[in-house]
């Protein structure tokens, strides 16, 4: 896969986390605070986040690299 093919499956799997975990419709900048700024619970938050390392693993992403960041 290119790494432009790459980068726009990644921003497909970014947007859908962004839609079915945290409720925004689009990452767009829209320029009015009512459009870019979403109120979101920390279950969403952790749910996204979840979703987000899950979706890293199964793209074969070592999944104790993560231990680096901390």
């Amino acid at each position: 896969m290119t790494t432009d093919a790459a980068e726009r499956d990644l921003d497909i799997l970014i947007r859908w986390i962004a839609h079915e975990h945290l409720s925004i419709s689009t990452l767009q900048a829209r320029g009015r605070d009512s459009l870019d700024f979403h109120d979101v619970h920390v279950d969403e938050i952790r749910g996204a986040l979840h979703a987000a390392f899950q979706l890293g693993q199964q793209m074969g992403l070592d999944s104790t690299s993560y231990r680096d960041l901390l």
